[in-house]
């Protein structure tokens, strides 16, 4: 079913509004509360944070694209743990059982329960996936586990280093507006440009493979998030360290990847069979191609915008 006009302009309100009053606000309290060093906090952060949770969260830990060798995987880890949204070994378990049961009952955050649910309000579902479960291999991994067991320090280095570079730089004033835009700004963009993955590119975007679930490609969550909104790609496969299958999808993720494997630190990198891609974009043309049988209505494609 196509979403009304009256949802499009909700999911508009919750995922684009707030971002553009962040722009806003910096740019109406520009030299009052807010300047370079803050802005350069709030940029640097958020990307390296971003990709420990896009290269080290997700496709390394969940999905084994790459074998990271051990001092890349301990400085991933730190950093995905760094956004804030769980333990590794927790966030790769609901992770997993969202592939496993995606789009169907059971899933952790399916839009098939609500946008909101998607978004945001699974985080607050008492239900968590059993990593004795979903990732066992993970619980005995000595790295994983101890980056798992101090998740808190980690989740308190996030707004101390902010806090300690803006002090240094500005004093007690650079330390506060540092923990502002480092901190808590970044935090914001983080958690909801994430959570974006889950609701959006299940929702809205077009879809370049048949899957059994309702991913999409959403090119707006493919820049923010760092090549993760290419959905529909990374659902039809899972393993590849490249979500960005065209030169125009954008996957900072996957140029990451592709430096550590020429610099001798990722090996084993999955990369999709070239047979096996051609055979799944052949079998999604012929999907929605029209079937000219006489007296059989042409199919309906859903698209959404």
């Amino acid at each position: 079913m196509r979403p009304s006009l009256a949802y499009k302009a909700v999911v508009l309100t919750v995922v684009v509004v707030p971002l553009a009053a962040t722009l806003f606000a910096i740019r109406l309290l520009w030299q009052r509360a807010v300047n370079w060093p803050d802005l350069a906090l709030l940029g640097v952060l958020y990307a390296l944070v971003a990709l420990g949770v896009t290269v080290g969260f997700h496709r390394m830990l969940t999905h084994r694209s790459f074998r990271p060798h051990p001092a890349v995987k301990f400085v991933l880890l730190v950093l995905g743990s760094m956004a804030v949204e769980g333990p590794a070994i927790d966030w790769a378990a609901t992770h997993i059982k969202h592939h496993a049961l995606a789009d169907r009952e059971g899933d952790p955050h399916s839009p098939l329960d609500g946008f909101f649910h998607a978004h945001l309000g699974w985080v607050f579902e008492s239900a968590t996936a059993d990593p004795n479960v979903y990732c066992r291999n993970l619980v005995n991994d000595p790295i994983v586990s101890f980056v798992s067991r101090t998740f808190l320090l980690w989740a308190v280095l996030a707004f101390a280093i902010p806090f300690g570079v803006g002090g240094l730089l500005g004093g007690w004033a650079g330390a506060l507006t540092g923990l502002l835009w480092g901190g808590l700004v970044r935090q914001f963009l983080t958690h909801h440009v994430t959570w974006s993955v889950n609701s959006v590119c299940h929702t809205f975007g077009r879809r370049e493979f048949e899957t059994t679930d309702r991913s999409r490609n959403e090119w707006v969550v493919g820049l923010l998030a760092f090549g993760e909104g290419w959905h529909n790609n990374h659902h039809a496969f899972p393993r590849s360290a490249f979500h960005g299958l065209h030169w125009w999808q954008f996957d900072l993720s996957g140029y990451l990847i592709w430096t550590l494997e020429r610099l001798g630190l990722a090996t084993e990198v999955y990369r999709i069979p070239p047979a096996l891609l051609a055979r799944r974009r052949q079998r999604a043309r012929a999907a929605l191609a029209p079937d000219l049988t006489p007296g059989k209505p042409a199919p309906v494609v859903e698209e959404v915008a």
